[in-house]
Parts: C-alpha cells; structure tokens; sequence
C-alpha cells in the first residue's frame, strides 16, 4: 500500500514568521503580497521529497524515506485550524508551532498549544528569528546544527538564555521540551528546532524531522488506501473565468473529474459532479500561486487542490467532501455522522454559535472546561431567533450569547435592541471566554450589591477597648468589623438576642464612608444606646437580619465568615423563636 505525504498544519502568533517560514522552503514571496503582510486566507503548499532531499543533504548524505513530501498547510491562525477536520478530529497528521525566540509565548501561542493538546496533534516547534540575537552570524540555508559550530561563546550564551526561558513557559503549559538533537525520546519531549526564516538557517533541521517523525511515528496512519477520495473544504472562492471553486485538501483515497461527491453543508449534504480539478505545481501556493495550475483527471492523496463542481449552494468551509456512488452510498451517512456535532446541553444556560463545526466544539470544549453550561448551539451568524431563544431564559446570567467568529445578522441586531440580553463575539476562543467570565463576575457582584441593599446581610463587630468617645445621643466607639459589612440605618442585637439601637453614622478618620467592611477598625455612631448600660467595652454585636431573606441568603455568594455569623444569628434568634428564619 502506498504511503501519502503527511498534511502539516503551521500555527503560530501573529507576526511570528509563519508564512514568512513556508516562504523560505518553497522559495516563494507569499507573505510579501498579503494584505498588511497577514496571512488573510488558509493555503496549501506541496513540497516533494526530492526538494527535501536537495535542501537537507548536508545533513542526510545518500538517505532516502519512503514518504514522498510534505503538504503544508498555512493559516491565517489557530482558529482556522480547528475548522479543519478530517475523520471527526484535526486534518492535520503534524503541526510546526512557530515562536519568535525573542517575544517566546504569545497569547495565540498558548491557544494553538491548548488546541494541540485537545486534538491529540503531534508537533514540533520552529523557535525562529535566530537571526535577531546580538552578534549572530548567519549564512544562507545553513543547518542549525552547523550553525552553531561558527558562533561567539557570547552569542550562544543569549540564545540559551531565551532558549531554556521559552522551555520553561512551554513546562508551565504542561509541554515537556528540548532542543531536537537532544532529544532521545520524541514521544516524551516536543522538539525545539531553531530556525531564521529570514536566513534560511536550520529550515534543513527543521524539515528533516518532520520526514523522519512522519516516517517513523504515523506509517500506517499515512497508509493511502485506493479507495473514494475523502477531504476537507478550505474555502470557497470566486474565480474569474470559473465562477465559484472549492479549495480542498484531500486527505485519503482518489478523486477524478466526473466523480459523483457529496458535500457538506449546514444541512443535509449537497450531492453533485466534480467539473475540474486543478492543481498548483509543486512548492507552488494555492491561495498564490507564481505558475498557472495544471488541470489534471485524477487525484491521490494527500494534496491541496482547487476544484470547480456543478453545484456548491451552500457549501461551508471546514465541512466534508467524499466520493460516492449515487444517493444511497452508505458513506452519505458517515458524512452525516462527521458533520453531526454532539454537544452536552442543559435547561439552564448560555446560547453558543459559531462559524463552522471544528469551531462550535472548540468553543464547547473551552466552555465546558470553564463550567459554562450551554442551552443550545448552532453554527453560522447568530440570528434574530437566537436573540429570542436567548431573552426567553429564565435567568439574567443565562440570558447570553456566545460567538466564536460569528457575525450578528442585521435582524439580530435590530432584536437586540429590544431584548435585555447580553452578546459577545470574538475571533479568539479563550479571549470570548475571558470576556463572558469578566461579565458574570461583575454582574453577580452587582446582583450581589442590590440584594444586600434590598436587606442587610450577615455582620458583627467588637467595641474596642479605650475607644468610647460618647456614651449616649448617639453613643461613639470605636470598632473593628469581624465579619461582613456594616452600614448605617441597620439595627443591631447583642449575643443574648436583645435589641441595642440603630447605626447611624460611620467615619474612618475625618471621613464619613457609607459602609465598613471585615478587617477594618471605624467609629461608628449609635442610636437609643448607653455604652455602660446595654452594651459595653469587649462587646459582640451583630447586625439584625429579618428571618424572611434568611433563606434568600442561604443562597447568595456570602463569605465563609458571613455565613458562621449567620449561623450564629440563627442560634441567637432561635432562643426565643424556635422556628426562625425558616
């Protein structure tokens, strides 16, 4: 059986030197042509063996792989990367995380490896901008580990430094990693592979272990069985001269103009004919390419292609595309079973949308993990019924949708406007996370604020001893909170049960404050009290509660030592009321 080249996924933070690295392999000038020099859409590039083997022969002599190349695929950014799916998990058999040896981990970077780990995606990291490092002396398509050989003991002692600080963020993140020509066990440590895209340096090292991790950790995984070709959608484009075509990566079996394919969409999959197939040259960019593409009549895996159908109504980028036989080809439900998305629901929660499938269960694999119960999910912009499901929730918090790279549509907006709901959009998972998070937290302390003002909540503090500054009308001491917060107009009881006057001012020095809180000593001034007679130095009062919102309280986000008050309330209280509070 013959063995398919792997599809490797390049992933990174932006600005990190991503296309700039596919760039230097291809010898293309790809990044220099996108808009502000970001990649703005996914590409595919095919690097053959025979190019690997011309660029690492310094390192390799006369040694030969049975894998025939290399399919790289660039993305604008992790998130694209979720959204391409192959066999219900990552189309990506490898993946290079680009790092920036000066800057280490970024945001993205983080996220990318976050999104690694949950795919179960082998990887190794590309530590680039070697270059940068003061007194660097470098020379054109050099490999690292000759490199190395020619630099200042000085030089050498910064890039360690930025090398082993970048190792200990990447621990920190529960990723075990070393310098690839340390490494005796690639299956416990990730591989650190210094490179200068700029320069060409270590793209040699970097190349000869994506062939020889390939070659010897996934040979039957890259098994090319010659069977219907399986791929996955990149993107839809219009193309002068052929009107609407599909970017694809095929990533099993065969494809040939004139096949019946079935894609998907978010509905039920569109069955149609393949047109055309056509093919960049090799180390040519698909979203780019230098030459014109070759129009070819049949296909093996694994390659980046474009390709123009009969019909593509509706067609998604990340979603299916398989080879069958007619309507009843059992592999329309395999299809089925691969677009389906299965996510735990419950009766109380937020709404989640997203713009394609792979993106949808990153977003409720994050949600899950930051206990944020989800209602209801769906993929596509996030629609004026959306907006309604989502006011029809029973409570505030709830009362929210979440959008990984969803747009509002114009009736959801103008719904909005209408509804008490919150919306939030992001086109990064952990930033829309951190975002709701931040709002829940605010809104509870809100919630929490008006409900203590509606009543007044657990509280006591201790008459401290010198500091009776009056004794009556009003009577003035000095304090220190033990525990919740105090307030004036709330009415005070002694341990023993009885009623000892009301708070009518507090002051922390000169300055009168509305409220005192656990920790802090205060004067307060005190209503229908004689300091001597119903309270005196040393004595515990409590703030009195009305036995109606006790059970309100029970539920409310108090203290450990709001709640022990409580309780200690309760006790007093049920001296003379056996069934206070109840």
């Amino acid at each position: 059986m013959a063995t398919r080249q792997p599809v490797v996924s390049v992933l990174g933070h932006v600005d990190h030197g991503k296309t700039k690295l596919l760039d230097t392999i291809r010898g293309t000038s790809v990044v220099s042509r996108e808009a502000g020099l970001i990649t703005q859409h996914i590409g595919a590039t095919e690097v053959p063996i025979d190019h690997i083997y011309k660029v690492c022969g310094k390192l390799i002599g006369g040694k030969k792989f049975t894998v025939p190349g290399l399919l790289f695929i660039d993305t604008p950014g992790h998130h694209s990367f979720i959204t391409l799916r192959a066999r219900g998990g990552s189309l990506a058999d490898l993946a290079v995380l680009v790092v920036d040896i000066r800057e280490g981990l970024k945001p993205q970077t983080i996220e990318s490896i976050k999104i690694l780990k949950q795919y179960k995606t082998p990887f190794i990291i590309a530590m680039n901008k070697i270059d940068t490092i003061q007194g660097w002396s470098s020379e054109k398509g050099r490999p690292f580990v000759l490199s190395e050989k020619v630099q200042q003991e000085h030089t050498m002692d910064v890039f360690n430094d930025r090398m082993y600080h970048i190792i200990s963020l990447l621990a920190a993140e529960g990723v075990p990693a070393d310098r690839y020509d340390r490494i005796d066990d690639f299956t416990k440590a990730v591989a650190l592979v210094p490179v200068s895209a700029k320069e060409g340096e270590g793209i040699a090292d970097l190349l000869l272990m994506l062939v020889g991790l390939a070659q010897r950790f996934l040979e039957s995984q890259l098994s090319n069985e010659e069977g219907p070709g399986k791929g996955t959608i990149l993107e839809i484009k219009e193309e002068k001269g052929l009107g609407q075509t599909l970017d694809m990566i095929l990533y099993s079996g065969v494809l040939r103009r004139g096949d019946t394919v079935a894609l998907g969409t978010r509905g039920a999959p569109i069955i149609t004919k393949i047109k055309a197939i056509l093919k960049p040259k090799p180390l040519d960019e698909i979203r780019d390419p230098r030459d014109r593409f070759d129009s070819v009549k049949e296909l093996n895996a694994a390659a980046g292609v474009k390709i123009s159908c009969q019909n593509m109504e509706g067609v998604i980028a990340g979603a299916p595309l398989i080879v069958i036989s007619g309507p009843n080809d059992p592999a329309l439900a395999e299809m089925k079973e691969e677009t389906s998305v299965k996510i735990e629901t419950q009766d109380d929660g937020v709404i989640i949308k997203a713009d394609a499938i792979g993106s949808l269960e990153a977003l409720a694999f994050e949600a899950k993990a930051a206990s944020i119960p989800i209602r209801k999910y769906g993929i596509g912009e996030i629609s004026r019924r959306d907006v309604v499901d989502a006011a029809a929730c029973g409570t505030q918090l709830n009362k929210v949708i979440l959008g990984f790279n969803a747009e509002l549509s114009k009736d959801a907006a103008a719904e909005l406007e209408t509804q008490d709901i919150k919306v939030f959009t992001n086109k990064v998972v952990y930033r829309l996370i951190e975002e709701f998070q931040q709002w829940l937290d605010d809104t509870k302390k809100k919630q929490d604020a008006e409900k203590r003002s509606e009543f007044s909540f657990p509280a006591k503090f201790k008459i401290l001893p010198n500091c009776i500054f009056r004794a009556a009308k009003p009577a003035i001491v000095g304090v220190r909170v033990l525990a919740g917060r105090i307030r004036p107009n709330q009415r005070l009881i002694t341990s023993d049960g009885r009623s000892v006057g009301k708070i009518k001012s507090i002051r922390s020095g000169e300055e009168v404050i509305k409220e005192a809180t656990q920790g802090q000593e205060v004067a307060v001034a005190i209503d229908d009290i004689t300091i001597g007679r119903q309270a005196d130095t040393g004595d515990v009062l409590y703030i009195d509660i009305l036995g109606s919102a006790v059970k309100e309280m029970a539920k409310a986000d108090i203290t450990d030592d709001e709640r022990m008050t409580l309780d200690e309330v309760i006790t007093i209280k049920r001296k003379e009321e056996p069934f206070w509070g109840m």
